[in-house]
């Protein structure tokens, strides 16, 4: 029942914006004003929120390392089979196989599972993804999008995106321990009521613009099917990296279940917004927003399964 009551509203808010594309209640101007407003001011304050209250312990350190250096190695895989497994996707493909989404689908589900208590395991490998769709991928985009880009200017480009300017104050925050003290004067309280009308609505407007582009066409399935396949295989390999690296974390079951849930998850719900540039017609939009849901499913039959035989 727990699953439901995650993935429900999920699927709902989907539906909500297939239905408006389809019968004309918001126009495409309006949904991409939507994702502007969630991709240049309220994923950033999200970033930094998450960044000032997380625990900056060893093990987050080198697991960040570790898997921000996997989903590079992911990318460049990708990037190698793209062409024959994606077709007319091929541009997409890569970055569609990078990250999971831990926020809006693990994280809930996670909970559900082991309480709010345990929720660092899943934001930990939330911050490597964060590093990643808004370092890597925009440098990545700009490469593509641009013909001649001079090193500079790109760089400049980067280092000044909100994203970035909310990794490092995040960061710069948390090592002062300017939360903490908070805490103490009791300002926390107004600063966690902010943080969390700004955050409260960033899921659903993303679900309402993925489901106002998914228009599923019978071409797709076979490239859909294709990329399915290779993300799960990539996704186990790194669960079993984990088994190799932190063996000492694997055994707690707590911590098990995190990662098994975490990289079943879609891939994050910032990269159609971050590579949307490099979509070519509705079509290329439409199979992002399908195999976003095809991940969504598979999130909830793992966490039936670990329900069922771990919990």
């Amino acid at each position: 029942m727990k699953a439901i009551e995650v993935i429900f509203p999920v699927f709902f808010m989907m539906f909500l914006g297939w239905l408006s594309h389809r019968r004309r209640w918001v126009t495409i101007d309006q949904n991409e004003g939507a994702k502007s407003l969630v991709f240049n001011i309220l994923f950033p304050l999200l970033v930094f929120h998450v960044l000032v209250k997380a625990e900056l312990s060893t093990n987050f350190i080198f697991e960040i390392l570790f898997l921000d250096a996997a989903w590079i190695l992911i990318y460049l895989i990708g990037k190698s089979i793209a062409k024959p497994i994606s077709g007319r996707y091929a541009q997409l493909a890569p970055f569609l196989l990078m990250t999971c989404e831990g926020g809006s689908v693990a994280l809930p589900l996670y909970i559900a599972l082991v309480g709010a208590g345990h929720a660092v395991n899943i934001i930990t490998f939330d911050v490597a993804g964060i590093l990643i769709n808004f370092g890597l991928v925009p440098a990545l985009i700009t490469r593509q999008t641009s013909k001649d880009v001079a090193f500079l200017p790109m760089a400049k480009r980067i280092l000044t995106a909100p994203f970035i300017i909310a990794v490092i104050v995040g960061i710069i925050v948390n090592l002062l321990g300017l939360y903490q003290w908070m805490t103490v004067s009791n300002i926390h309280k107004i600063y966690d009521s902010t943080m969390n009308l700004v955050m409260t609505p960033i899921a659903s407007i993303i679900l309402f613009t993925l489901g106002y582009g998914f228009h599923l066409r019978a071409a797709q399935l076979k490239p859909l099917l294709a990329l399915t396949l290779v993300r799960l295989i990539l996704c186990g390999a790194i669960v079993c990296a984990f088994f190799l690296l932190f063996p000492e974390l694997m055994v707690m079951k707590i911590f098990l279940v995190g990662v098994l849930l975490y990289f079943a998850c879609p891939t994050g719900f910032p990269v159609p917004l971050q590579i949307e540039s490099l979509c070519k017609d509705e079509d290329h939009k439409s199979f992002m927003s399908a195999f976003i849901s095809i991940f969504i499913v598979v999130a909830m039959i793992v966490y039936t399964l670990i329900t069922l035989f771990l919990i």
